[in-house]
């Protein structure tokens, strides 16, 4: 089934909407609430302003993405990997880093020995 030029709004209530494709589409505002959307791809698409919670982005694979000025909070990126990322100015306040390492280094390790040259 395929619908063009629709302008009001779409309420869609427990359907299944599997391998559906959106192309062109202007979606401002728009509301996902206790939606499954595993192995959903999500390419070229402004998100900007976009508010996520409590969603599971396990195994999510984030490439060439804007994240500046974005604002991360009780959030587990345990055993994850970042990988050639602009970190410039990025300001890291009241974490755990157990186990976390830059370039192969632990960063407690380098913080402890800091702490101890001043």
């Amino acid at each position: 089934m395929e619908h063009t030029g629709l302008q009001e709004p779409i309420v869609v209530t427990d359907s299944v909407l599997e391998e559906s494709s959106f192309s062109g589409v202007a979606m401002p505002k728009v509301r996902f609430e206790d939606a499954r959307m595993s192995s959903a791809r999500i390419d070229h698409v402004d998100m900007a302003d976009a508010i996520f919670s409590r969603v599971k982005l396990a195994r999510a694979r984030f490439t060439n993405v804007d994240l500046s000025g974005a604002h991360v909070e009780n959030t587990t990126l345990a055993n994850g990997t970042i990988q050639n990322v602009s970190l410039a100015g990025v300001a890291i306040n009241d974490c755990d880093i157990d186990g976390l390492r830059i370039d192969g280094y632990l960063v407690s390790d380098l913080i402890a020995a800091y702490r101890k040259s001043v």
